[in-house]
């Protein structure tokens, strides 16, 4: 037989968020393409890795993650979210949320199974689902605030269906799932009895007034629901890889093996960094943390209005889909690529979260950057003639 990649690999395709971040490289530009947050760190998460550094964490740790990160995000998670989570059997820290997400589909979907997920969607979701032969079936969400229906999803369903995704507060639409929305997907679950796989990432970034709800705490979701979450985001570290999912001791339990197949287990150092952070920062900081973001939106929106790149305003997470229909080209590729070339402003092609052709309407921002880089990106956007 002649060599060849696998089948798996062969559906996949290098993600256009990184294609991007190279292009933005190459072109010496202002990278609002990869959501790499490079705002500052909080004190007390990197003074908590470098004192477990001189401490001796760094051998293996356990496959599901040190005891006291474990124990940490059980606390934070009965605090914060409402949920009870035993830190011995339901939490299993990995490789950031995007290996979480990955050991949880390769745990518990089988090729050919259907997975429901959410457009616009996160293309790593999408990636993930690829690559353990799963089938995504999309939802399409009605924009400006991106909203569906129970029939939508009545529609979608099949006796293939084992799962659904819900991403709150989304990326790339900003979108926060109200209470109402989730009640619905709740329902849906439990009638079909499907999985519900929530990416719960962006938690602490919401704007407006907006709660944060996690659909395992909703009646009879504890059983079925996967709630995946980190601290790349909120403490800054997207390179640490730290992250978490909450699942059932059943499913616990295989989500943990994959975890140790896949990748042993994440960082020792970086894991009590983390935990450090959680244990000692209150809720002022995730608080202000939402008040900095929810300015930093407002500032960015504003320019690309006066850009005349009409924004979808975001209640969350820490990105923009921005209508660029004005702009040369007949693809998200080709105007994220003029926007690039003419301004040095870097944009992820809206095709990265659209099946159909509404994602050449669309590129996608990222304002997770420091103050000075998003002035100088608004300014940038304003003064070009586009």
């Amino acid at each position: 037989m002649a060599r060849s990649v696998s089948r798996k690999m062969a559906n996949l395709d290098q993600s256009e968020i990184r294609a991007m971040t190279q292009a933005c490289v190459s072109m010496k530009g202002l990278n609002m393409a990869q959501g790499v947050c490079d705002t500052p760190v909080p004190p007390a998460v990197l003074q908590g890795a470098e004192r477990a550094i001189e401490q001796g964490y760094n051998l293996y740790t356990r496959f599901d993650g040190l005891p006291k990160l474990r124990q940490a995000i059980a606390r934070k998670l009965a605090h914060y979210n409402g949920i009870q989570a035993d830190p011995e059997t339901e939490i299993t820290v990995s490789a950031g949320a995007t290996g979480a997400f990955h050991c949880a589909c390769a745990a518990l979907l089988d090729p050919h199974d259907e997975v429901i997920l959410f457009e616009p969607y996160y293309q790593y979701h999408i990636s993930a689902l690829l690559a353990v032969e799963a089938s995504p079936v999309i939802v399409k969400m009605q924009e400006p605030a991106w909203t569906y229906d129970l029939t939508q999803l009545e529609q979608a369903v099949t006796p293939k269906t084992k799962a659904i995704i819900v991403n709150s507060p989304g990326n790339p639409s900003g979108k926060v799932f109200t209470r109402e929305e989730l009640e619905i997907v709740a329902g849906f679950a439990q009638r079909h009895d499907l999985f519900v796989f929530t990416d719960e990432i962006y938690e602490y970034f919401l704007y407006d007034g907006w709660q944060h709800l996690s659909i395992a705490t909703l009646p009879g979701m504890a059983e079925r629901a996967i709630t995946i979450g980190g601290y790349s985001k909120t403490f800054s570290v997207t390179g640490w890889r730290i992250g978490y999912s909450i699942a059932a001791e059943q499913w616990s339990r295989v989500i943990g093996a994959m975890n140790d197949l896949l990748y042993v287990c994440a960082p020792a150092p970086l894991q009590m960094g983390v935990a450090s952070g959680i244990n000692q920062l209150s809720d002022d900081f995730y608080q202000g943390l939402a008040r900095a973001y929810q300015r930093k939106r407002d500032k960015f929106c504003s320019a690309l209005d006066k850009a005349g790149l009409t924004p979808s305003i975001p209640n969350g997470a820490y990105y923009v889909l921005a209508d660029v229909s004005k702009l040369p080209g007949v693809t998200g590729k080709a105007r994220a690529m003029y926007l690039l070339e003419k301004t040095g402003v870097a944009a992820v092609p809206g095709e990265a979260f659209f099946a159909g052709p509404e994602g050449a309407k669309f590129v996608r921002f990222s304002y997770a950057k420091t103050d000075s880089d998003l002035v100088e990106a608004c300014n940038r956007l304003t003064r070009t003639r586009l």
